[in-house]
């Protein structure tokens, strides 16, 4: 499911019109990322957790070559399910 896959069945659910429902959507995903930006957590109970998570600097291999690279430490967004949302797609 993409994006306008995505506002069209949030209208449909909603009873909204695709444009209300773009709105709300791109406030929902500007939001979080506001959050994350400030590395805050976003918890929606049942759904689940959208946090910042740090990965320390490490060395790989480039796969082509073999050669030993070092990858440098980053912020990466995370996302944890909660135990309704688990449970609904087992």
């Amino acid at each position: 499911m993409n994006k306008t896959d995505f506002v069209d069945a949030v209208a449909a659910k909603a009873g909204l019109s695709k444009a209300s429902a773009k709105a709300a959507v791109d406030a929902f995903i500007s939001t979080v990322g506001d959050a994350l930006k400030n590395g805050d957590k976003v918890i929606l109970t049942g759904f689940g957790t959208f946090s910042v998570s740090e990965r320390s600097a490490r060395e790989g291999r480039n796969p082509s070559t073999g050669e030993v690279i070092k990858i440098p430490a980053k912020k990466v967004a995370k996302f944890k399910p909660g135990k309704e949302l688990s449970e609904g797609i087992s």
